[in-house]
């Protein structure tokens, strides 16, 4: 029975250090992360190398797809970073209401289309297994955990990543979706692990 298996992976680190960095682009840490994910997914028979257009995961994805030879990259609209939002139908605790409410306009993902567009794109079935590394961003991979899980609308919220971090979701034809593995670090150091996602960041 043929399979997809999807690799989630947060970008590397994003460069905060000043003014003056490049909007968007990975720091010296964001680059190493990077690198040791290369190492780590050499040998894994990607199909395909899937980022968000976001200069962070842009840069994480072909600093990967260098110890990947021969792994085609493709930037996809589908995996830019968003917030998904409910709709009136969607019950959300109390306590998660203000910060849904401050989410800028530009990020919001109005009723979930975007990534549920991207969990239906990217989780088809076809005759022969198929195995592709998606490079996203925080919210994207919870909301592919949390449709694996099939847990409530809200429950992405608090599934984050540390960056450079796999997760692994895999889909069968007539079998539920399964979470293989989430937020794996085997690959890296402690030190090199950057701060720890503790609050909701993207």
């Amino acid at each position: 029975m043929a399979r997809t298996l999807l690799y989630l992976v947060r970008h590397g680190e994003q460069d905060r250090s000043s003014a003056h960095a490049v909007e968007g682009a990975l720091s010296e840490l964001g680059r190493e992360q990077s690198r040791l994910l290369g190492q780590r997914l050499r040998g894994v028979p990607f199909s395909g190398i899937h980022h968000s257009p976001l200069p962070r995961a842009a840069q994480t994805a072909r600093i990967v797809a260098d110890h990947l030879p021969g792994v085609a990259v493709h930037a996809s609209d589908l995996l830019r970073d968003c917030t998904p939002i409910p709709s009136p139908a969607h019950q959300v605790p109390e306590r998660w209401a203000g910060f849904l409410d401050a989410v800028p306009t530009d990020e919001r993902d109005e009723g979930a289309v975007r990534v549920q567009a991207a969990v239906a794109h990217f989780s088809s079935v076809g005759a022969q297994d198929r195995t592709e590394l998606l490079i996203t961003h925080n919210f994207v991979i919870g909301w592919f955990v949390r449709h694996v899980l099939d847990a409530p609308f809200w429950r992405w919220i608090g599934l984050n990543q540390f960056n450079c971090a796999i997760t692994i979701v895999q889909w069968q034809v007539d079998r539920e979706p399964t979470l293989i593995t989430f937020n794996d670090l085997g690959h890296l150091p402690v030190h090199l692990r950057g701060q720890a996602p503790l609050e909701l960041w993207s």
